[in-house]
């Protein structure tokens, strides 16, 4: 058996327990949960069995063999190097680290001591993003050219923490809401799309003003292969129409993955133009399975702790995502189109 620990019980790893808790009869139990607010140590052990809840992490590190990290992003590398020290296989919450230094401690280390180190990209694991990938590989609807990511939502740091916890500045979260969480979508884009060429962000925190950096950003990324890559993200949205989606165009009509629905959809234009529009509905993912991917992820975490097999978010790959954000940062900054080119995947 597999002794898995959370480490950090906010609303992120409590979301986890649960999903933990279900996969106990893969081979795992959750033998403690960590967090230096004891309240929320004992409210996630509710959800699991025979665990311990402790503010002390070298209380109970001798009993995990892997570890859940869900801490604020600047936590990561300390807290990630202690575990992997230790001998624990980690499977760190997004972004790895807050710098390219801090992350590849964190990689060689974990190769030092033969440990899987792998980075929570929870969304590469969702059926609907998956079976679009497999469409868009088998070139099913024509040639891709151009793929669109939208995530809108509200996320008001101060209606949850208290000032002094800094949630939403950079030195906490190593930057802005594309750093924080349009790194998902940065990975995404690479999985689907390759090796980036050029591009840009355009961020700010109008609208969002509980962030030191950006609370909205536009990312548009040009690749190798000729397809245009896009990701808008906000964290000041009071309304939504597309949520959670991505839109892939094709030669031959537009793959829609409506997240936020589970819905993947074909649509193209019919003989009668823009005004008649077909829609076919090729996969759905039923509202109540919506979180469950979260599992995908974590099984796929403790097959690879079992066999030694390389993650598919393993933290190299992963550290290529931030690698772009941080270049798109810089152009930024200078006010350039950023040169992206050795950044991403081949």
């Amino acid at each position: 058996m597999i002794r898995m620990g959370i480490i950090g019980c906010g609303a992120m790893g409590s979301n986890h327990a649960r999903y933990l808790n279900e996969l106990t009869s893969d081979g795992m139990i959750i033998s403690a949960a960590v967090d230096i607010d004891r309240s929320k140590a004992e409210k996630t052990v509710k959800y699991l069995k025979n665990a311990k809840a402790s503010t002390d992490l070298r209380s109970v590190l001798n009993e995990m063999d892997a570890v859940l990290i869900s801490l604020p992003h600047n936590l990561h590398h300390s807290v990630g190097m202690e575990c992997l020290k230790a001998g624990k296989h980690v499977l760190m919450e997004k972004p790895l680290a807050m710098t390219e230094k801090e992350c590849l401690e964190l990689i060689e280390t974990a190769k030092e001591y033969n440990l899987i180190l792998m980075t929570a990209y929870c969304v590469r694991y969702h059926p609907l993003v998956v079976r679009l990938k497999e469409l868009l590989d088998a070139q099913a609807y024509g040639k891709l050219f151009n793929i669109s990511v939208w995530t809108e939502q509200y996320t008001n740091w101060t209606l949850h923490f208290p000032p002094e916890s800094r949630r939403g500045s950079a030195a906490v979260l190593g930057g802005g809401q594309l750093f924080s969480h349009g790194c998902h979508y940065i990975d995404i884009l690479l999985w689907y799309l390759g090796a980036p060429e050029k591009g840009f962000h355009l961020g700010t925190n109008y609208g969002t003003p509980w962030m030191e950096k950006e609370g909205t950003s536009h990312v548009a990324i040009k690749f190798e292969n000729g397809t245009m890559g896009y990701h808008f993200g906000t964290w000041g949205a009071k309304g939504s129409k597309l949520c959670y989606s991505i839109h892939a165009h094709c030669t031959e009509g537009m793959l829609e993955a409506d997240i936020t629905n589970g819905k993947l959809r074909l649509i193209t234009v019919g003989k009668g133009g823009w005004r008649r529009q077909k829609k076919t509905l090729l996969m759905e993912y039923p509202r109540a399975e919506f979180k469950k991917y979260h599992m995908l992820e974590i099984k796929h975490f403790l097959d690879c702790v079992k066999t030694g097999r390389k993650p598919l978010t393993d933290a190299r790959s992963s550290l290529q995502s931030l690698r772009v954000i941080w270049r798109l940062y810089e152009a930024e900054q200078l006010g350039v189109v950023a040169d992206l080119r050795g950044l991403g995947l081949n």
